[in-house]
């Protein structure tokens, strides 16, 4: 029957088999995904390692207990010599950690941030290219609804559907339309100085 589907290899029962384009497109990615993390400088890599280890819950209980050991020891409570007092050196520590820490936060991010912009250069690209295609679709179709004489083919929306989109005068746009947003708000908000 049609409306069975087969169970492709990783498929769940009753799911349609995954097209060979979905899963060439992820492979693709998994294989760059990997390539790049294997050219990552050593820099790189021990930053995003901190980062994911500073960033969980392991993190969170080695400071309770590390702290809570040197507060109760300096505190005097474990019937030892206090070796902090005042609590100075645990101050310093958890500064001179904070220092660090947030560079290594920050050296992750911009590393991400570079990958987000490529990801959204790549996904602006095939945009386009998809709308170039859809573009020269229009027209085939028209141009067949013509032959045939259908009168859809003089639709002026259709006609404007058939044009290539141009990236810089969507950006123009969008760029006028937020300048109007911001001035309109501008001048409905009352002035409080």
């Amino acid at each position: 029957m049609k409306s069975e589907q087969k169970q492709g290899d990783g498929g769940a029962a009753g799911q349609p088999e995954m097209a060979n384009v979905v899963e060439r497109n992820i492979e693709a990615l998994l294989q760059r995904q990997l390539a790049q993390e294997k050219q990552m400088p050593w820099q790189d890599r021990l930053a995003d390692t901190v980062t994911t280890f500073t960033g969980s819950i392991t993190f969170v209980f080695i400071h309770l207990a590390l702290f809570g050991i040197w507060i109760i020891w300096n505190l005097g409570w474990l019937g030892l010599k206090p070796f902090d007092p005042s609590f100075v050196v645990l101050a310093m520590f958890a500064s001179v950690e904070a220092i660090f820490l947030s560079t290594f936060v920050l050296i992750s991010q911009n590393r991400s941030s570079a990958l987000a912009e490529k990801r959204a250069e790549l996904n602006l690209q095939v945009n386009l290219l998809g709308e170039h295609e859809i573009t020269r679709l229009v027209i085939l179709v028209t141009e067949m609804a013509r032959q045939m004489n259908i009168e859809a083919a003089a639709d002026p929306e259709i006609s404007e559907l058939a044009k290539d989109v141009q990236p810089e005068r969507v950006l123009d746009t969008i760029e006028k339309k937020q300048v109007k947003m911001e001035q309109a708000k501008a001048t409905s908000t009352p002035d409080e100085s």
